[in-house]
């Protein structure tokens, strides 16, 4: 079954590019400064930043369905960032080198099932499995250790 992984769109977040560090605060907003080994995961390209690149930390409605499983987490975003991921069929590193929970909702926002995966062949299993089920409409993957959102998935 064909699928799409797609980040979040830069729209939102590009008011908050270049604000100074007082005015990120008011809106309860970080910035951090990419290191040598930084892990820090960007949900817009989907690519861990590069050494030197700025990311801003905030809070993000990943679940926005007027349901019990709405809602929000921390996720980084990459400073400037203005092409979304979207690719078929295609497992972007930034999800393989990290284990996923991947959580399957369906068309009102009701969470069906969710299961944990470990590198791109299991997601791509898992993500099989999941479709297999007629009523998921939508997968989210979320970084399983911070529980981070980190992109959704849809049948191609």
């Amino acid at each position: 079954m064909d699928y799409q992984i797609t980040g979040l769109a830069a729209e939102p977040f590009r008011p908050l590019y270049g604000l100074s560090e007082a005015a990120l605060a008011q809106r309860g907003v970080r910035r951090y400064i990419a290191g040598e080994d930084s892990g820090f995961p960007d949900r817009i390209e989907m690519r861990d930043a590069q050494p030197g690149e700025a990311l801003l930390l905030l809070n993000h409605v990943s679940q926005p369905a007027d349901t019990p499983y709405r809602a929000t987490h921390a996720i980084f975003v990459l400073e400037g960032a203005v092409n979304t991921y979207r690719k078929v069929n295609e497992i972007p590193p930034v999800l393989s080198v990290r284990p996923q929970s991947l959580r399957a909702f369906d068309a009102s926002g009701m969470m069906l099932e969710a299961d944990l995966a470990n590198g791109a062949d299991e997601l791509v299993a898992m993500i099989g499995r999941l479709f297999a089920n007629k009523d998921v409409a939508y997968i989210h993957t979320h970084n399983a250790k911070q529980g981070c959102y980190a992109g959704l998935i849809e049948r191609a």
